[in-house]
């Protein structure tokens, strides 16, 4: 595929001249997408880091479209590889195969090159921008023809890699979800729309592009707050979401070879609160330490409730000391606390001097299966409370069992 996409480039690259306003429009995509992927990056990364052998659909199919109706190749492949380089860095931090991103981008490439070609063949001897001469129900016809051939290249070809890298799983796996179609057909339709208003109304693509933000933030994020199972009294995911995750990364972690830390962590003398001042004030602080950790750890980390008033947090991607500074930094949060709640007669009082204990574990130096994760991460937990609480331990390694016969060789 990388090598059919460079061939592709180099022999149309003497064949499509760059005008000024292709270079205009070309940042102005750019620019596009890196706002999207600003601002969607959070449920991108969750959407992303889903079950192995399924293909992964997000919506800057937009502005990669409309480079098809305003760009030539060189420039509409350029904002491809520019763009999957900005998610790479921005969306991922790293944490993914850089040869399937790059595989990816090469499918994306040869998609779009099948677009132009559509648009070539309803509009023979014109060229870029297309967009300037879609009209009436040829247009129509040239846009539906080409958002197919886009699709259909891109998806064909992704779906080919996936059916070939798994081969033990079934097929109709590799396929999606039918959404994952509906989301195309909206960023085809979408794009058609903003490479027409790029060139007719330049002044509205600021418009559009809050139009594709609320369309994806407003319609999948909701999607996925619902999926992860979301605790109702602090807003963080559950134990079971944050399970499923924690199984994912895990197993992310083992193809890249790379880490993942677990923070266990428990509020001290919560029984207390709740005696002096109430449940419901003992919910309000329960509130405010889910805040407090949630914004104590990266944007990239994932903090659940694992029950009562303990969390756990996800940290991928740590040393020992990374993880180690990340559980102090939490705690060294959490005593700073000061959470304005009502007493038992109501009456106004702030609640401070709370401390948590930490335990910590990373996999694979501490373990190599979950469970076993856990288990050793909620000890180093336990050893903290003993020790006398407002404290991170970290757990020891644990050395997995030898078969009998190599116990007794």
């Amino acid at each position: 595929m990388e090598l059919a996409t460079v061939l592709m480039l180099v022999t149309t690259a003497s064949l499509t001249p760059i005008t000024s306003s292709a270079w205009l429009w070309f940042t102005l995509l750019l620019g596009a997408s890196a706002i999207h992927f600003e601002a969607a990056q959070g449920i991108e990364r969750i959407r992303e880091a889903g079950p192995e052998g399924s293909p992964y659909t997000h919506m800057q199919s937009v502005w990669y479209f409309a480079g098809v109706l305003l760009l030539p190749l060189p420039l509409l492949a350029a904002l491809i590889f520019l763009s999957f380089t900005y998610e790479w860095f921005r969306v991922f931090r790293g944490q993914a195969f850089a040869y399937r991103k790059v595989f990816s981008a090469a499918t994306v490439v040869l998609a779009v090159g099948a677009a132009q070609l559509a648009f070539a063949a309803f509009f023979p001897g014109i060229g870029t921008p297309y967009a300037a001469v879609l009209d009436g129900p040829l247009g129509a016809l040239a846009v539906v023809v080409a958002g197919l051939a886009y699709r259909l290249v891109n998806y064909a070809l992704v779906i080919g890699a996936i059916v070939a890298a798994n081969p033990e799983q079934p097929a109709r796996k590799a396929l999606g979800h039918a959404s994952d179609q509906l989301i195309i057909a909206a960023s085809v339709g979408l794009g058609y729309a903003v490479g027409v208003f790029t060139v007719d109304r330049p002044w509205s693509m600021p418009i559009l592009l809050v139009t594709v933000l609320a369309l994806h933030m407003g319609l999948l994020l909701p999607q996925f707050r619902i999926a992860a199972h979301t605790d109702a009294k602090t807003g963080l995911v559950d134990a079971a979401w944050w399970s499923d995750r924690a199984v994912d990364q895990l197993d992310r972690a083992r193809r890249l070879a790379r880490t993942v830390g677990v923070l266990m962590i428990d509020l001290d003398h919560f029984k207390e609160v709740n005696d002096r001042y109430g449940h419901l004030a003992g919910d309000r602080v329960l509130t405010a330490v889910a805040e407090c950790v949630r914004h104590s750890v990266r944007s990239l980390d994932l903090v659940g409730r694992w029950g009562g008033e303990e969390f756990a947090v996800l940290v991928p991607a740590v040393g020992v000391d990374e993880l180690h500074a990340a559980a102090e930094r939490v705690r060294a949060a959490v005593q700073t606390l000061a959470v304005d709640t009502h007493d038992l007669e109501g009456r106004d009082v702030t609640v401070t001097g709370l401390t948590v204990s930490v335990g910590a574990g990373l996999f694979p130096g501490t373990a190599v299966e979950l469970s076993d994760l856990l288990l050793a991460v909620d000890g180093a937990l336990f050893q903290a409370k003993k020790q006398g609480r407002n404290r991170t331990v970290m757990a020891a390694r644990i050395v997995a069992a030898q078969p009998d016969e190599q116990r007794t060789a």
